[in-house]
């Protein structure tokens, strides 16, 4: 009899792939704000807040871009709906609603890619 049939053979992965659920979430949290009023977004940056610096340096720049497109998002936002008195508001609302989706969109591929997302500083996409 092999005394390697019997043994169980244990396989240990050197580097485990990290997990990026808590990132996907958080970026389907912000595309559920559109239709949310934004509640969920703002549950979105709150894990995100609290999930940063747990990971390895392109997860943890996810993060880091996740808060950001909250913090711009509301700003665009906010300003869209004070632009609603003059009606140039409706424009400008669904620039805002472009420009969340397709942060998210760039984010949710980076998570996919395993890497940083791209201009994580801008204020554009």
């Amino acid at each position: 009899m092999n005394e390697n049939s019997s043994q169980d053979s244990i396989v240990v992965e050197s580097n485990p792939k990290p997990d990026t659920t808590i990132p996907m979430v958080i970026y389907a949290l912000h595309l559920a704000g559109i239709v949310t009023g934004g509640l969920t977004s703002l549950v979105g940056v709150v894990i995100a807040y609290v999930y940063r610096g747990k990971g390895p340096d392109w997860l943890d720049e996810h993060y880091r871009y996740q808060i950001r497109t909250f913090w711009i998002g509301l700003v665009y936002f906010v300003a869209s709906g004070l632009l609603t008195f003059i009606l140039i508001g409706f424009v400008t609302w669904l620039l805002a609603v472009i420009w969340l989706v397709i942060r998210c969109v760039k984010g949710f591929k980076g998570l996919q890619e395993q890497r940083k997302p791209d201009n994580v500083d801008t204020w554009l996409v």
